[in-house]
């Protein structure tokens, strides 16, 4: 830019006159234009890096990783995955309220599942496997309803996963990665350990839902979810009593 106004102050000096006015008020505006322009580059550029949240987490990486969480993926990523540091879709708080029952229950579920897959394949007590085959079909049918009514109520609106839904966030602290590398009798009282917790959550939720949901769909579901996870924990307590002497 100093190279050209340097440039365009010779060539006035070398004029005369109306012409050298003229001239003049061209070459301003012409060095005006042209220093607009660089400081809207120098702006745009500045402003590309996406907004951070949760430490070096994205907007775009929080909600990406709660779809793969929601919406399933590989066994073995879901095996290590740290469900503790999912958070809320944004402006889930605002959205109706059985659209983040739903949203949040399909994510909630999925973790259970996660486990349950892992217990079905390394549990060392045969009733411990059988329990865990129960929990994946259940809960993949009961998602495959929800997402479903969510099509059909909620079609094309935002994600709306609420981590403060009571009994979520406190329930998605499993150590997936310590329950990976468990094995035998140390597995199966690890994993009634985590999966107690998870259920009590999970019953936590569908008891404000049969409150506050709109639909009498979610509110049988919300009651089907009480009886079914009530009688497992109940289940894996008295497991837990037996095999840990």
């Amino acid at each position: 830019m100093r190279e050209e106004l340097t440039l365009a102050l010779k060539e006035v000096s070398a004029k005369r006159g109306k012409k050298a006015i003229r001239y003049t008020m061209r070459v301003w505006r012409w060095l005006m234009f042209a220093s607009a322009a660089s400081l809207i580059v120098a702006l745009t550029a500045c402003g590309t890096e996406p907004a951070k949240i949760n430490g070096n987490r994205t907007a775009a990486q929080n909600e990406a990783a709660n779809q793969k969480m929601s919406h399933g993926g590989s066994q073995d990523s879901h095996a290590t995955m740290d469900h503790a540091q999912m958070q809320s879709s944004p402006g889930a708080e605002k959205a109706p309220y059985d659209l983040q029952f739903i949203d949040t229950m399909i994510a909630h579920h999925q973790g259970a599942i996660d486990m349950a897959r892992l217990a079905a394949d390394r549990a060392e007590r045969g009733e411990l496997k059988e329990l865990a085959r129960k929990i994946i079909a259940d809960q993949e049918r009961e998602i495959a309803q929800m997402r479903q009514w969510r099509e059909r109520w909620y079609k094309g609106q935002a994600p709306a996963m609420n981590m403060d839904l009571p009994g979520m966030r406190e329930s998605m602290q499993m150590d997936m990665g310590k329950l990976a590398e468990a094995r035998g009798r140390v597995f199966d009282l690890l994993f009634i350990d985590m999966m107690i917790p998870h259920h009590e959550g999970a019953v936590k939720m569908s008891r404000q839902a049969l409150e506050r949901a709109e639909h009498v769909e979610v509110r049988r579901l919300a009651e089907q979810i009480i009886a079914a996870q009530q009688a497992e924990i109940a289940q894996m307590r008295q497991w837990r009593a037996e095999w840990e002497k």
